[in-house]
């Protein structure tokens, strides 16, 4: 018998529900960095992560779904944004990214599935692989909460869960908070 719950997001955004700014104010991120917006859905927090990265500064956005990247680029190209390379790429799989490339990473309502799905190590081990040492990554989850907002709360999972799926990978917690009504974000710097 599978544990799987056949969860999707089928490229589903978060935008009227988790502003990206609220995000970044909680990430470390400067001019010049390197960042991934893995899961990215239609990009909305990667638009916002390109200012903050500068002209210098890089966004690699990862999703599975066509039509989200498609969207990203369209965003991109509309608002003469430069800095962002949005790919089709499936998280479960080898990232198209080098090794120790990533300053900033983040990765927005998405990892509650793949734990669901049991895929957490095959996302985890790209995740640690790109990330470089000393670069954090941040997890945003919708709170184990009862809400029609968001997953099945059978799903959902708390910041200690997502501690547990860090920790096992090289990640050290910095610090976790809330953000707005739904969400909270765990950031982990990469040992």
């Amino acid at each position: 018998m599978s544990d799987k719950h056949g969860h999707k997001h089928h490229g589903k955004t978060s935008r009227d529900i988790l502003s990206a700014e609220e995000v970044l104010k909680n990430v470390e991120i400067k001019k010049g960095d390197v960042f991934l917006d893995a899961g990215c859905g239609d990009g909305y927090i990667s638009i916002a992560a390109s200012k903050l990265v500068g002209e210098k500064g890089r966004v690699h956005s990862l999703d599975v779904y066509e039509k989200s990247i498609d969207s990203l680029k369209k965003e991109a190209q509309d608002e003469g944004i430069t800095n962002i390379n949005a790919e089709v790429a499936d998280l479960t799989q080898k990232l198209p990214l080098e090794d120790d490339s990533i300053d900033v990473g983040i990765m927005a309502n998405v990892m509650h599935g793949f734990a669901a799905e049991g895929e957490v190590p095959e996302v985890m081990n790209e995740i640690k692989r790109v990330i470089k040492p000393g670069g954090t990554f941040s997890l945003v989850e919708f709170r184990k909460i009862q809400s029609q907002r968001g997953p099945p709360y059978e799903i959902r999972l708390g910041p200690a869960d997502v501690a547990e799926i860090l920790s096992p990978y090289g990640f050290q917690i910095k610090e976790a908070s809330e953000i707005g009504e739904y969400h909270y974000i765990v950031t982990a710097l990469k040992k």
